[in-house]
């Protein structure tokens, strides 16, 4: 689906600010990257499945590309930091994973759970000055959340 297809955010909305935890243990406030860099932000449902094993390592391989952009990249799944840390050292991811311990962010992104149960998979486009400017969600067409977030980066670079 495509942008504006969570339950509550949309595009051209105000990013909600949000703190999570990193694998280090370490603070993530989206705050922090107001006026300084554009940021992806992409929910996966679970560490080590196939599909999110897809998916980061899609990210991974494409991170260069992100940063041209001026982009930070950021995972948010439910999982635990000790599960973040071995699956990022695992395959290598170059971009911070953080613990959303309840699913507080993904319901303040309106990030539904997919079939009732699994949570839902969805990358939000966050540009500098915090507001939304792509919403792609889909549980299967992993592929696209990449392709989705890069030409919203692009569109963002060429409205300067």
């Amino acid at each position: 689906m495509p942008d504006n297809a969570t339950a509550t955010l949309k595009v051209n909305d105000p990013a909600p600010d949000f703190e999570l935890t990193s694998v280090d243990g370490t603070k993530f406030h989206l705050g922090t990257y107001r006026g300084k860099s554009n940021v992806v932000v992409f929910f996966y449902p679970k560490d080590n499945t196939p599909g999110c094993t897809t998916q980061n390592c899609l990210f991974r391989d494409w991170h260069l590309e992100f940063t041209k952009f001026d982009a930070v990249l950021v995972g948010i799944s439910s999982d635990s930091a000790a599960s973040h840390a071995d699956f990022a050292k695992k395959h290598e991811l170059p971009f911070m994973l953080l613990t959303d311990e309840g699913g507080t962010v993904r319901k303040r992104y309106g990030v539904k759970n997919d079939f009732g149960v699994i949570p839902g998979r969805a990358t939000i486009v966050i540009d500098k000055e915090q507001i939304v400017r792509n919403i792609y969600v889909s549980q299967f067409n992993i592929n696209e959340h990449i392709d989705s977030a890069l030409r919203s980066l692009q569109q963002i670079e060429s409205a300067k």
